[in-house]
């Protein structure tokens, strides 16, 4: 049990300190940001061990010697100091299994600090001062939330840590609570990271940070680290954590050696309490039939701007960190309100502009419009060929790096990372995205003309793994179900019925997927909507041929007495041709490169479309 864990923690205590070397720390000699940064050139440079090179360190750094004292791994999210752990780990034969569908499966490396912050970027990825073993279903419920106090809890640990709302000022949220035990641990595993990393953190994205280099945190979530902090004080195995892992890595977390250094480092500076100034010039600068586009002047603040809120009829739509910000979704024929809030680095709100008005345009008949970009194909074919397809029918171009794929192995366990595999560029209105596993046969499809081709695991999937998409790192859209093992689409090609147009993050595939045999890549770049008409033309008033094509091809316009409006798209939403013709019945057109294509004609109110084919 843990009868003699006191003795250790002064034995440890004694003996920690004194294994700090000598004059590690001579040149910290200063106070406030000045001492944080004279640690930082204590501690940087360190060696990099490598991703895997974690479970080296782990067999030194995170043994229980503590508690049970029995030579498990210790784990943060599974140990119970005042009694039998739920479940215990090996060091080397219950690491990195894959299958994390319940607690005490196997454990994998958990960063307190997501890696999806830094973007995987090494040294980070590996620095075992804030990646420590956890259990793979724990470090699941987990995944990237801020660690906080949580209001109630949606979902608990068989040792008591939590999943739930933050009760952290300014952040309501999710946020990961960790049992009392091991809050001082999580806290200076952070005050750890904003001092190592002081040359990069100002660039990181998270809810804890307020986008500086010498604070790094938030007021807020600044206090609560040092509540915790205090609470939980350091102890043996934090020491002897120290100790292993500068033997490995040949640097310090100097909290632990110093937990002094805390108070001296960031309480000798005021919160700040200055809200920014308003943003001014406020406008409307563009309007189409579901969106309208905003522009205004940058607010100030004595720290820094970290966002704009953006209202709609005086409710919040969305945030934007630039000056321009698009409003999508909205109505036809519609006149809305909006005005725009600046929040500073510090979570202080500016006033609001003065709010100006701006109206859609009506509809031209273009039929359903998607209000997010969603799968449309799914091909798991012979071998290597696996495909994506992703559709935007929104009525604009979207932008692609907001979004991301992710892949469950097995139906079990977490995502394959954190960040995924990122998509690149735009997408136009009415366009489709073909992403490739970059092995795939040139018979069913080249991967060289999809708009990505990738050897990325998780474009290697099989019939039983989850597909996700990710827009800011918010599941939206899902091939497969989660938690879920068995088969779902093996050996098949998947195309969203056209009466589907939006996304699902529950996997119905009787009701929304079309279901082909496998290797039918011919439908991949193109995609329909029931009342959008893109597809083989539904109505008589126009013909194509030949297709497919040598490069030239004709138009044939049935009524030449109403203006047609006749435009050619790329699969990768590129605008290779337009005309307006006004009287001619037969159009044609030449010198069309090698590819596949997207033909749209307009005639009044009527819309078609046909792709294709230039050989």
């Amino acid at each position: 049990m843990k009868k003699n864990y006191f003795l250790l923690l002064l034995m440890f205590t004694a003996v920690g300190f004194a294994q700090i070397p000598s004059g590690y720390y001579n040149t910290a000699t200063g106070t406030g940001y000045t001492l944080k940064t004279q640690l930082y050139n204590i501690i940087k440079g360190h060696t990099d061990n490598g991703y895997g090179g974690l479970y080296t360190t782990y067999a030194t750094s995170d043994i229980d010697n503590f508690y049970e004292n029995d030579g498990s791994v210790l784990d943060m999210y599974s140990e119970n100091p005042s009694g039998t752990d739920p479940y215990n780990y090996s060091i080397a034969t219950t690491q990195r299994c894959g299958n994390y569908v319940n607690e005490g499966d196997c454990y994998n490396r958990e960063h307190i600090i997501p890696q999806s912050v830094f973007n995987e970027q090494s040294p980070m990825v590996a620095d075992a001062h804030f990646i420590t073993p956890t259990d793979g279903k724990v470090n699941g419920v987990r995944s990237n939330y801020p660690h906080g106090v949580v209001v109630s809890a949606t979902e608990t640990s068989l040792n008591g840590s939590k999943l739930g709302p933050s009760t952290t000022a300014g952040y309501s949220g999710l946020v990961f609570e960790p049992i009392d035990e091991f809050k001082g641990d999580i806290a200076r595993m952070y005050f750890y990271f904003a001092t190592r990393y002081e040359n990069t953190v100002a660039g990181y994205s998270y809810p804890m940070f307020n986008g500086t280099s010498n604070k790094v945190f938030t007021p807020a979530f600044l206090s609560q680290l040092i509540a915790w902090h205090n609470q939980d004080p350091v102890n043996a195995r934090e020491i002897a954590r120290n100790n292993a892992i500068y033997a490995r890595q040949n640097n310090r977390n100097p909290y632990i050696d110093h937990p002094e250094y805390v108070a001296a480092v960031w309480t000798t500076e005021a919160d700040d309490t200055t809200p920014p100034s308003a943003a001014s010039n406020l406008a409307v600068t563009a309007s189409t039939s579901n969106t309208i586009s905003l522009s205004w002047t940058a607010a100030t603040d004595n720290v820094g701007i970290a966002s704009y809120a953006i209202y709609v009829n005086n409710i919040f739509k969305q945030n934007e960190t630039g000056t321009t910000a698009t409003i999508a979704g909205l109505t036809p024929s519609t006149t809305y309100s909006f005005y725009v809030i600046a929040k500073d680095t510090s979570n202080n709100l500016s006033l609001a502009t003065s709010s100006v008005d701006g109206s859609t345009t009506a509809s031209t008949g273009g039929g359903t419009i998607a209000n997010e970009i969603f799968f449309t194909e799914y091909i798991e074919g012979s071998g290597n060929n696996k495909y994506l397809e992703i559709s935007n029918f929104t009525g604009s171009t979207v932008d692609l790096t907001k979004y991301a794929i992710k892949k469950q192995i097995n139906g079990a366990g977490p995502w394959t990372s954190t960040a995924g595999l990122p998509l690149t560029g735009t997408l136009a209105h009415g366009a489709s995205y073909v992403i490739a596993y970059n092995l795939g046969l040139t018979t069913c499809f080249n991967p060289a003309n999809a708009n990505l081709s990738s050897g990325a695991t998780e474009l290697q999937f099989n019939g039983n793994d989850p597909i996700g998409l990710f827009k800011n790192d918010v599941l939206i859209d899902i091939i497969g179900t989660l938690g879920n093992t068995a088969n779902f689409s093996i050996d098949e090609t998947l195309r969203r019925k056209p009466s589907i147009s939006a996304p699902n993050t529950t996997f119905n595939k009787t009701a929304e997927w079309d279901v082909y045999a496998k290797d039918k890549c011919d439908g991949l770049g193109t995609h329909s909507l029931a009342n959008l008409a893109v597809g083989d033309f539904d109505f008589g008033d126009v013909s194509l041929y030949p297709n497919p094509s040598n490069g030239q091809f004709t138009i044939q316009l049935k009524d030449a007495s109403e203006k047609s409006n006749i435009e050619i798209v790329s699969i990768l939403g590129q605008k290779v041709f337009t005309k307006t013709n006004n009287d001619a019945l037969l159009v044609t057109i030449n010198n069309i490169p090698k590819g596949i294509y997207i033909v749209h004609i307009t005639q009044g109110i009527k819309t078609s479309s046909k792709k294709i084919i230039i050989n």
